[in-house]
């Protein structure tokens, strides 16, 4: 579960049977794409998602990825899925947990990595940018998103 003092999100699906192979079980590759849709539920609560990093002037390209599959999802499942801010200040590191909703059980978890780029350079950068470290200390301290 999500530690209090980390910045959390969590969304609620269903798998659709687009997701599913031939025989109604999530096709393994769309954990990630899992993932993906808890990660932009984390960087929309951060107010810092992928349109706010390129006007900000930077990208971030995931680096590494890292999943374990404990149990499969099934065509119709409702899925929780968790997404837990574990580093911020010199890569975004998050962290995944994929439940069953109805029964709770972990189905999957994993994590991944994203590294800070200059967009105008491609330049790799070996911090977060000011404008994202600012936002999540200001949520970890209760304090109002600063302005930007």
């Amino acid at each position: 579960m999500a530690d209090s003092k980390k910045l959390s999100a969590e969304i609620e699906f269903t798998v659709e049977f687009y997701d599913v192979d031939s025989m109604r079980i999530v096709w393994h590759g769309n954990y990630v794409k899992y993932f993906e849709k808890a990660r932009c539920a984390l960087l929309n609560k951060i107010g810092y998602n992928y349109l706010h990093m390129e006007e900000s002037g930077y990208q971030f390209p995931v680096t590494g990825v890292s999943l374990k599959y404990i149990g499969s999802f099934r065509f119709g499942d409702r899925v929780r899925a968790l997404a837990v801010l574990e580093e911020y200040e010199n890569c975004i590191k998050i962290r995944y947990e994929l439940y069953d909703a109805a029964s709770g059980e972990l189905r999957t978890k994993g994590n991944s990595t994203q590294m800070a780029i200059n967009a105008a350079t491609g330049e790799s950068c070996f911090v977060c940018p000011p404008v994202f470290v600012n936002r999540v200390e200001a949520l970890l301290r209760g304090s109002h998103l600063p302005s930007e």
